[in-house]
């Protein structure tokens, strides 16, 4: 009786994993997260105080896709366990469920299963210079590195501002993975606005999220720089690096120059415009200033830095560097006469034209559509309303302040945004329209991974 039970459950995931796209199966693997840690987050257990149904969902989906919303305090609505589970969601959606899978595997069986390789593949646009092997046991090693070393330095920061012991190391665990993942979740209820001077906390959270966000491929390939693997680092970690130095730079000056001292704070103006725009790049989602509080130029700044994001193959979130790229390259071409579309003179492949402009598209009608829902359900002004949405989308997590005071359809609306945003625009339209993306494949070196 159990041979045949057993038999009829391994056909049935059989069947699941041959009828299903790779897509289908990331987008039903992230909802089953999500699904796990809604369970687990309304056990009355786990709570200080009464939570709603929808919170528990919402702060589940927003822990899952490392967004950082949230419509309740977590500190004071969450007890230790509850925000153990939150913290535990946030390092499963900072890396990827199916990169703790695969890890798994390679380290038990020493293989992974094509199966496997395809949904690897689905969620993360690797150069055919990378090896899918070494690049899961990067991603594990890097993350566990950087999240310990994370852990230690805000210990440190945290008892020297007067923290005690004990509450100091959970913080520091919490706040790291937090950081690491660019997740946007903290124990402050004011964001860190306390740390605002503090160069210390503001520098750790900024080599964090900054480590996360330009992404997995960057860190391989200049690993491989470093072992001699490769001569020299590929073409999209290049544009990569290149776009978010000059994006951050652009960010932190206008900001600097443009923003009232009053709110950015004469003694550490500069800092506090550096993390903002580090902030919102990286999608960390922390604020070391009131967001809803600044002017409607820096607003409409941050909101398009959020709309870009960083790297496709880190934990932040946006529309990424390189489909801005891609669609730069597209328009420079246009205007020039040009036949061919290139970039910093390689060339780049209609496949990944095609993916790039698929995805500006549908991303760009997303953040249309759903500030269009929000703004007929809900009563705020449009820039609070199109900040929202566009820090819900990119798994962000800053905001104007509207987020706790959103009615239930209004909840439900950035519910479903945040989770679009975590398994990807392109990856949740093909699994919508149960269609498989032919162009996800393993791309040469020298070509564009968007």
């Amino acid at each position: 009786m159990k041979n045949k039970t057993y038999k009829k459950i391994s056909n049935w995931y059989r069947k699941f994993q041959i009828s299903k796209s790779p897509q289908m199966n990331l987008v039903w693997g992230f909802f089953l997260y999500t699904l796990i840690g809604f369970i687990l987050l309304s056990i009355p257990f786990f709570h200080k105080t009464d939570i709603s149904v929808l919170d528990n969902l919402f702060i589940s989906t927003s822990a899952i896709s490392t967004t950082g919303l949230v419509t309740i305090s977590v500190f004071d609505s969450y007890n230790f366990f509850g925000q153990f589970v939150i913290m535990a969601l946030i390092q499963i959606g900072g890396i990827g469920y199916m990169t703790l899978t695969t890890y798994y595997l390679i380290f038990t069986t020493k293989k992974i299963t094509h199966w496997h390789s395809k949904l690897i593949g689905t969620e993360f646009t690797l150069p055919n210079t990378i090896q899918i092997k070494d690049f899961i046991k990067s991603v594990i090693v890097f993350t566990l590195i950087m999240e310990t070393i994370g852990a230690i330095l805000f210990y440190f920061a945290f008892t020297n501002s007067g923290m005690g012991s004990l509450k100091a190391v959970w913080f520091s665990i919490f706040h790291s993975i937090s950081s690491f993942c660019t997740a946007g979740f903290g124990l402050f209820n004011d964001g860190f606005e306390s740390y605002q001077d503090n160069t210390f906390i503001n520098t750790i959270i900024s080599v964090l999220a900054i480590s996360g966000s330009l992404g997995f491929i960057v860190i391989t390939d200049l690993w491989y720089r470093i072992r001699g693997k490769s001569k020299e680092i590929s073409f999209t970690t290049k544009i990569i690096v290149y776009g978010f130095l000059f994006l951050l730079f652009l960010g932190t000056l206008l900001i600097y120059t443009t923003e009232s001292s009053s709110i950015l704070g004469s003694n550490s103006s500069l800092m506090t415009s550096f993390f903002q725009a580090m902030s919102a790049m990286t999608t960390v989602g922390f604020n070391t200033i009131p967001i809803g509080e600044l002017s409607l130029p820096i607003l409409l700044l941050v909101t398009f830095l959020m709309y870009i994001g960083a790297s496709p193959s880190g934990t932040a979130g946006g529309m990424k560097i390189t489909t801005l790229t891609a669609m730069l390259s597209i328009l420079k071409s246009r205007l020039f006469g040009q036949k061919k579309i290139t970039f910093l003179n390689r060339l780049i492949p209609f496949e990944r034209i095609y993916v790039a402009t698929s995805t500006f598209m549908l991303y760009t009608s997303l953040i249309f559509l759903f500030s269009f829902l929000l703004s007929y359900f809900e009563n705020f002004s449009f820039e609070s309303v199109l900040f929202e949405v566009a820090s819900a989308l990119g798994t962000v997590g800053l905001s104007t302040g509207i987020t706790g005071d959103l009615s239930n359809i209004g909840k439900t609306l950035i519910i479903i945004l945040m989770f679009i945003g975590r398994v990807g625009v392109l990856t949740f339209g093909f699994a919508l329209l149960q269609q498989k993306d032919n162009d996800s494949k393993k791309i040469r070196a020298d070509d564009l991974a968007v």
